[in-house]
């Protein structure tokens, strides 16, 4: 039967299964310790992270589906699976409408119950039993009151802050990959490579961008993917400058001409010896770039060539609070929604560039 390993240190017998796995590095310790003195940055960090991580189960929380039911002494969750209404007594195949009165109706003459989420509508519901005209203002049933549609804003909130954030990250690590591998690839090679380079991204650069965007979009219905390419053409160019000048800055150290003469691959030397050099400017960069993605986003739904007529857009609603000056839920609803998150991702990135600072230290 074999043994656990151990090894003799300075006359004692260290057990190496019992050593920890990872640990973090005194510089590693050292940044962590700079971002939480930065308590402004620390607690945006987690309260952000709770709203991105309850947004993510945003079906539990806003839908027209009950999270659990019965039916003749049998469970059902309507929450993630798709039942037709014949399976409930009902006459259609298509999928149950658990807020018709038919199918209540249904259910309870089955001895059946329904659990209901917190707020018992989806981003695309139409409340058809509203006590007055739409756009109706906040009440018990609507907390954040209605749009012009009669549809929940707080559901459409909750849905547009969790395609905000996945939509405003994506296309910042996307935009990442990009943008380092084109300044690396500059900043390593110089030169002609360079030039050629730095040319191809200054045009770019020029290009009206808003412009050409909303002449694309206007060409097709964009859903996220295609808009996410869309920005894509032109969202890579916010790291290229930083991560040229940093391998600018370390292409001729001792330490790459070594690696250069013991023969490395220039993908070696460049991924494993001068990234890490220049991740330290990039990272404190990318909160911002997830700011300026987010902001686009909204920029174009509230002009009306961003995502389809739908989806839960918190440009759309601004849109309509502009469109509805006398429902001011709606206008003050988005805009305070967006201050909020652009605010707290502000506070991160400042949070993020302090601890990388090398100037500062945990106190």
């Amino acid at each position: 039967m074999a043994s656990s390993t151990v090894a003799p240190t300075d006359g004692y017998i260290v057990d190496e299964t019992k050593k920890p796995k990872w640990q973090m590095s005194p510089l590693t310790k050292r940044r962590w310790g700079n971002f939480k003195v930065k308590k402004r940055g620390y607690w945006s960090l987690w309260i952000i992270s709770i709203m991105m991580i309850l947004s993510l189960f945003a079906e539990f929380i806003a839908n027209d589906k009950p999270l659990v039911m019965t039916y003749k002494e049998e469970v059902y969750f309507p929450v993630l699976f798709s039942y037709p209404e014949t399976t409930f007594g009902g006459v259609f195949e298509t999928e149950a409408v658990y807020r018709s009165e038919a199918v209540q109706q249904f259910i309870k003459d089955g001895d059946g119950w329904m659990l209901w989420p917190l707020i018992p509508f989806s981003f695309d519901t139409i409340d058809l039993n509203t006590a007055g005209a739409v756009p109706e203002a906040p009440s018990s049933r609507h907390w954040l009151g209605t749009d012009d549609v009669a549809r929940d804003v707080l559901a459409r909130i909750i849905y547009g802050f969790r395609l905000s954030v996945i939509f405003g990250l994506s296309l910042t690590f996307f935009s990442a990959v990009i943008g380092i591998t084109v300044g690396a690839t500059q900043g390593y090679f110089g030169g002609l490579v360079d030039l050629i380079g730095q040319r191809i991204v200054e045009v770019w650069a020029g290009l009206p961008v808003l412009f050409l965007i909303i002449i694309l979009t206007s060409l097709f219905e964009p859903n996220p993917v295609a808009l996410l390419l869309l920005l894509l053409l032109f969202n890579w160019m916010a790291l290229v400058a930083v991560v040229r000048a940093e391998f600018l800055r370390t292409r001729n150290f001792d330490y790459v001409n070594a690696a250069k003469a013991l023969g490395e691959n220039h993908m070696v030397i460049m991924w494993k010896y001068m990234l890490p050099n220049a991740m330290v400017a990039t990272l404190t960069f990318l909160p911002f770039i997830v700011n300026g993605s987010i902001t686009t986003l909204t920029s174009l739904d509230f002009l009306g060539f961003g995502l389809p007529a739908g989806y839960p857009s918190l440009g759309e609603l601004l849109s309509q609070g502009k469109a509805n000056i006398q429902a001011p839920w709606l206008g003050l609803s988005g805009f305070f929604t967006l201050a909020i998150m652009l605010t707290l991702l502000i506070f991160v990135g400042e949070g993020v560039r302090d601890a990388f600072d090398p100037r500062r230290s945990a106190t």
